[in-house]
Formats: structure tokens, sequence, C-alpha cells
């Protein structure tokens, strides 16, 4: 379950950050700012990348700055705020490739990729749950991008974003499911294929083909292919072919 979301800081403080509306300016003198809000959001994007979201607070951020916890919260209310401007900055960097045949499942399979790239560079943004997203100007140009991917097709509106969110959770499932294959593999430090290996004589004392012939038959043949119970990548390739066939009957001929 995601422990961070966004929308969760004060709206109206949120959006005026995102979309660099500060406020007009009081006419009183005083020290010139040492930072930028982009500088904050790339400073704590890379913490992340880094270390994780749990390790951006906003302590930790404003020693990354040089700056003092307090002199960070005159920049940006707290983390709930923070997080929303790290999103939004991830979103307008990330790659939006034009794809050479200009099929619709061509588009769809370019925004998957674009995505799963995304993902791959920035592995906490698919733990953070965005049923309320952070409407700034990174989060509107990648949706923007992702519908036109649908145009043409003969969908209704609703269909459309139906569709392109569909795409977007399977991308996302295999997000996570990659970044808890690699979790696994960095605490027991082996891979997959070792640790199997190394409990094969244990396994093979409950896993009775006689009693589970089917999950035994199959579950060997599936590890022998992957190296392990499961692979990633072969999901994410797998599934994306579903996912284009499934709307293939919603679009239609």
């Amino acid at each position: 379950m995601a422990t961070d979301r966004t929308s969760a800081g004060d709206p109206a403080r949120t959006l005026a950050l995102l979309w660099g509306e500060t406020g007009p300016s009081t006419g009183r003198r005083g020290p010139r700012q040492a930072r930028t809000v982009p500088e904050i959001a790339a400073a704590a994007v890379a913490l992340a990348d880094a270390e994780g979201a749990e390790a951006v607070t906003m302590r930790r951020v404003a020693q990354e700055l040089g700056l003092s916890p307090m002199a960070l919260y005159t920049y940006v209310p707290g983390k709930a705020e923070l997080l929303d401007l790290m999103l939004d900055t991830v979103y307008a960097a990330m790659p939006r490739r034009a794809p050479a045949d200009d099929g619709w499942r061509a588009r769809l399979t370019a925004v998957a990729e674009d995505n799963a790239a995304l993902h791959a560079t920035h592995p906490w943004v698919a733990g953070i749950a965005t049923t309320r997203p952070p409407l700034g100007p990174g989060l509107m140009a990648k949706y923007e991008y992702e519908l036109r991917a649908l145009e043409g097709l003969g969908l209704g509106d609703v269909e459309t974003d139906a569709a392109l969110t569909f795409l977007l959770a399977f991308v996302q499932g295999c997000a996570r499911a990659a970044a808890d294959e690699r979790a696994a593999q960095q605490e027991s430090a082996v891979n997959d294929a070792q640790w199997w290996e190394g409990n094969a004589g244990l396994l093979a004392k409950v896993l009775d083909p006689e009693r589970f012939p089917t999950a035994v038959r199959v579950g060997s043949a599936a590890g022998e292919a992957y190296g392990g119970a499961s692979s990633a990548a072969h999901a994410y390739a797998f599934g994306l072919r579903r996912v284009l066939d499934g709307l293939a009957a919603l679009v239609g001929p």
C-alpha cells in the first residue's frame, strides 16, 4: 500500500507553487532568496532517486541545499506540497517519443514505454498514490501527450480517459513488481536464480508432483524460463500485448 499520496497539502498553496504563482510582491526589502522552487524540487527528486521517497524530509532536503529547515519552509509549506512538486518535475522531464509507425498500437506502445522509462529512472514514483493528481504543468503536458495517442479512434471522452488509465495502471503495476524484484535481490544479496537453486532441496520436499501435478509442471516450466518464480520483464512484455489486444476490441476495425 502506498504510504504517500498526492494533493495531501493545501490545494491553493500547491497550485500556486506548481504554476509559479507565488503571489504579488509585498514591496518590502529583504534578503535575496538563495534558492528557487525548481531547485528545491530537483534536489528532492535526486534524493528520492538515490534513497527512496521515505528519505525525503524537509530537514534532509534543507541539508542537501545548504539551508536551515526553517528557511526551506519559506519556499515550500511542507512535505505534502513538496511531493507534488517532485512528481510534476519528473512528469515534465519524462521522455515523449514519437513512434515511427503512426498506428494506434504503436502510439500506445510508445506511451507505455515512456512511462516504463519514467518508473525505471524514478522507482519511487510507482509507490505514490495519485488518485488526486497534482494538476501542474508537467502532469497536464503528460496527460495531453498521452491522450493524443487515442485520438481519432472513435472513442468517447470518458472511454478515452478510461483506456489511458487502464494502460497506465498496467505499467505502474509492472513497475512495482520490478521494484519488489530488485528489493528482494538487494536484501538477500543473491538473484532469483541463485535463491531458488540454493533452496531446491527444501522445496522439493513440499512440492509433491502427485499432489500438485499441474502446479509443479507449470511452475517448473516457468521457473526454468524465468530463472525464478516470476519475471517482471516478461510480465510487462506479455501483458502489454494483452492490454493492446483488449483495447482493440473496444476500438474495433
